[in-house]
């Protein structure tokens, strides 16, 4: 599964180049703040397995008014680098890989 270039960044991680995309409009889930924001990551050259990021927090484009903040670069190489050390091989091909980093998401009603 290859990340759509428009709307996603490159960011530099210990030397390695990857894209990485949050998606624009929150899932239906996400806009009732009942799942947290997940965002994707890939290698930027080389197709292979995709790193599907879940954090702690909602959507910034939620429909309820949790506040959302914005995802940034220093915290996408942070779960990069989690990832890598959990096992993520981001040029072999295979199914997404997981990290679940939404301990303290609390969903609305």
């Amino acid at each position: 599964m290859a990340l759509v270039k428009k709307g996603s960044r490159l960011i530099t991680v210990d030397g390695t180049t990857y894209r990485w995309r949050l998606r624009g409009r929150p899932t239906y889930d996400q806009g009732l703040v009942r799942s947290p924001l997940t965002y994707a990551v890939e290698h930027a050259e080389a197709s292979g397995t995709t790193l599907v990021i879940t954090t702690s927090r909602p959507h910034p484009s939620n429909w309820c008014g949790a506040v959302g903040n914005p995802v940034l670069p220093a915290q996408v190489a942070d779960s990069i680098r989690a990832a890598l050390t959990d096992g993520w091989t981001p040029r072999s091909p295979g199914s997404p890989f997981h990290l679940d980093r939404s301990t303290g998401f609390v969903p609305s009603h």
